[in-house]
């Protein structure tokens, strides 16, 4: 879910995204042209499409990052993906279950769930999805599905940790703890904690690499080295709806960069990237009506992505080939990328772990209690 599902108003909107287009696209230029050149140029390149080394870029659909390759991917792949009800989440499970992959859907509403299985085995008659209730927010949840999912003895190749959300307001989960924070990151940090020891092992078993992609945001370059306090994302301190979101996107990178190191360290042949979906059109937008709202989308059009486009990179890096051994990265439009400078310190992305691991191992011991 990307910072669009808002309730800003069309203009803070479409603001918003043009300066996440400004800061996506400076990301990924060549560091002997001047500032300027440097955002012009990927300006354009973003609005052109034009591809990166990977062969892909910005226009490129989900469907088209992975056809070339469809017929060399293993047989009997599984993949747990969250959030897969709507958006980006449902475009990945869609192409991956047409890809052949196994799909494990992890969702909050079964509902909303079983319509996504069912749009799905509609196009792909013979694809195997399997849904699975999680509440991000709720570690007992988490602990729940992990147990559900270890119980059908299935292989676990790939991890997507899709699922997001952004609340205007402070909001806390049942363990008293800031919701936007909880469900984007602590929820999927407790996910890949209790199923990485699966991953290893279906990798040895089978010899095939596994993967876990964390979706993060272009959004967490925002977040400055005074505004990241793991006690204060905690409790919401001097809260706001955006710099919480991004705090949990920064997040979501220190966490792949770590779990990278350990992984590297055990010699286990998974990797952990992390992925910027772009700016993806929602129905935010075209909710207001008249002739000015109209001319903005028009405009704010070219610069969004489609769902299709958004799932391209998450499809991209879980699948490729390309990809192989490439481990706590981060990519935009299919190609590696640069995250922020405090995205990439070792000891803020250890630190991060170590303060989570002990608040989950603390608030875990005291629910058995």
């Amino acid at each position: 879910m990307g910072p669009l599902c808002t309730s800003h108003s069309l203009l803070q909107t479409l603001a918003i995204n043009a300066l996440l287009l400004a800061r996506q696209t400076s990301n990924t230029t060549h560091h002997s042209l001047t500032p300027i050149r440097q955002s012009m140029k990927a300006t354009l390149r973003y609005l052109a499409g034009i591809a990166g080394p990977s062969g892909f870029g910005s226009n490129s659909t989900a469907e088209q990052v992975t056809e070339d390759f469809s017929s060399l991917l293993p047989s009997n792949l599984t993949a747990l993906i969250t959030g897969a009800t709507s958006g980006i989440g449902a475009e990945t499970a869609r192409v991956f279950a047409k890809r052949g992959v196994r799909v494990v859907i992890g969702a909050r509403d079964l509902r909303k769930a079983r319509e996504v299985r069912e749009k799905i085995q509609k196009e792909s008659p013979n694809a195997e999805v399997i849904l699975l209730e999680i509440d991000l927010s709720s570690f007992a949840s988490v602990q729940r599905f992990c147990s559900e999912f270890l119980a059908l003895e299935l292989p676990l190749n790939i991890l997507i940790n899709n699922a997001g959300m952004y609340s205007q307001n402070l909001e806390f989960s049942e363990e008293k703890l800031e919701m936007t924070f909880s469900t984007n990151y602590l929820g999927h940090f407790l996910l890949t904690k209790m199923l990485l020891e699966k991953m290893i092992d279906t990798a040895k078993k089978s010899g095939i690499e596994g993967r876990i992609i964390n979706v993060s945001s272009v959004l967490h370059s925002w977040v400055k080295r005074s505004a990241f306090c793991f006690n204060d994302m905690l409790c919401g301190k001097n809260y706001n709806g955006t710099r919480a979101y991004a705090q949990s996107k920064l997040a979501t990178i220190l966490h792949v960069k770590e779990v990278a190191r350990q992984l590297k360290e055990r010699n286990a042949n998974v990797t952990i990237n992390a992925v910027h979906p772009g700016i993806v059109k929602t129905g935010i937008i075209r909710a207001h009506k008249g002739l000015i709202t109209d001319s903005l989308f028009f405009i704010a059009s070219k610069l969004l992505k489609s769902i299709s486009q958004g799932a391209s990179t998450t499809c991209y890096v879980a699948l490729s080939g390309k990809t192989e051994g490439v481990s706590g990265k981060y990519f935009t439009d299919c190609n590696e990328s640069n995250c922020s400078s405090l995205a990439n310190e070792e000891s803020e992305a250890k630190k991060l772990w170590n303060d989570t691991y002990a608040l989950l191992h603390k608030r875990l011991r005291q629910a058995t209690n």
